[in-house]
C-alpha cells in the first residue's frame, strides 16, 4: 500500500499541474466521447514507472500503452486518470485508481482524487479507509444503513450512444427514478465506488466498464461492508458488461429491479 500511495501522489503532482493550466492541453480523440489527455499517459507512465520499479517482476494492466505480463501471479492494474472528460472542462471531480490483484483476486486498491486529496484505499481483509490532509488519522468506512429504496440516493454512469447498450441503459433508467430518492451521474466510476464504500451514496450501476474502471473500486465496498455483483445479481469479474456495487440491505431490491427493467 505505502508503494501504491507514492505513484499516485507521484502522479497526482502532475495532474494538478495540468489541471491548473487545462485550456493550455492538448488533446486527441480517440472515439465519439473518449479522450486522452497529454496528462493521462503522462500520469500512467509516472506510476508505472513507480510501480515496477518497486516489484518489476508483477505485471501491469493500465488504460493506457501495453499491458506486461510479469510474473503470472501478481498484476497492478491502474487508471491513471478516470473521468478525462470532466477534466478536461475543468471540473474537479477526477481520480487515479490503482489496485493489486494476487492470482485473480484484488488484494489492495486505492482511488485518490487529486483535486481534493482524498485518498480512499483498502487490503483484502483489513478494512477501507479514507483519509485527507485535514485529518488527524484515516477514517475507517462503512457502506450506508439504508434498507429502503425510497430513501436511497444512487450513482450510475451513463454510456455514449456510439458503446452501444444505450437504449437498455435508458430501460434501467426510468424505474430507478422512480423507486429512490435521487439518480446522480458524477462521471468517474472509481469515485462512484468510493462513494458507496464511504456512504456518501446508497448504490451504483453502470454497463461495459474496464478493468481498470473498477478494480481498486470493488475492494473499497467488499471491505467497506458492501456487496458487488452484476445488474442481475450474479458474481461480478473483472471486465463484466455491468457491475451494481450496494449495501446489503438495498442489493436484492436494485438488482430486482435492474434485472426486469
Amino acid at each position: 500500500m505505502t508503494i501504491m500511495i507514492r505513484a499516485a501522489f507521484a502522479a497526482a503532482r502532475s495532474l494538478k499541474r495540468d489541471f491548473g493550466e487545462v485550456e493550455h492541453l492538448q488533446f486527441t480523440e480517440k472515439g465519439p466521447g473518449d479522450f486522452v489527455s497529454n496528462a493521462d499517459i503522462y500520469a500512467q507512465k509516472v506510476i508505472r514507472e513507480h510501480l515496477l520499479k518497486a516489484r518489476p517482476d508483477y505485471g501491469f494492466l493500465g488504460e493506457e500503452g501495453e499491458p506486461a505480463q510479469g510474473n503470472g501471479t501478481h498484476r497492478w492494474i491502474v487508471d491513471p486518470l478516470d473521468g478525462t472528460t470532466n477534466f478536461m472542462h475543468g471540473l474537479p471531480h477526477f481520480a487515479i485508481s490503482i489496485a493489486l490483484e494476487h492470482q485473480g483476486d484484488i488484494v489492495a486498491g486505492l482511488v485518490l482524487n487529486p483535486a481534493t486529496d482524498e485518498l480512499f484505499w483498502a487490503e483484502k481483509g483489513a478494512g477501507a479507509f479514507l483519509e485527507t490532509p485535514s485529518m488527524v488519522r484515516s477514517r475507517r468506512l462503512r457502506v450506508a444503513g439504508r434498507k429502503t429504496l425510497l430513501n436511497a440516493l444512487v450513482a450510475t454512469g451513463i454510456p455514449h450512444p456510439s458503446k452501444g447498450r444505450h437504449d437498455e441503459y435508458l430501460r434501467t433508467l426510468r424505474p430507478m427514478m422512480g423507486a429512490v430518492a435521487g439518480v446522480r451521474r458524477f462521471g468517474a466510476a472509481a469515485l462512484d465506488l468510493a462513494f458507496v464504500a464511504a456512504a456518501r451514496v446508497d448504490g451504483f450501476w453502470e454497463f461495459e466498464l474496464s478493468p481498470w474502471d473498477v478494480a481498486a473500486g470493488i475492494l473499497l465496498v467488499k471491505e467497506a461492508g458492501g456487496q458487488v455483483s452484476d445488474i442481475a445479481g450474479e458474481p461480478y469479474r473483472l471486465g463484466g458488461s455491468s457491475i451494481l456495487a450496494t449495501n446489503f440491505e438495498l442489493h436484492a431490491p436494485l438488482a430486482k429491479l435492474l434485472k426486469e427493467a
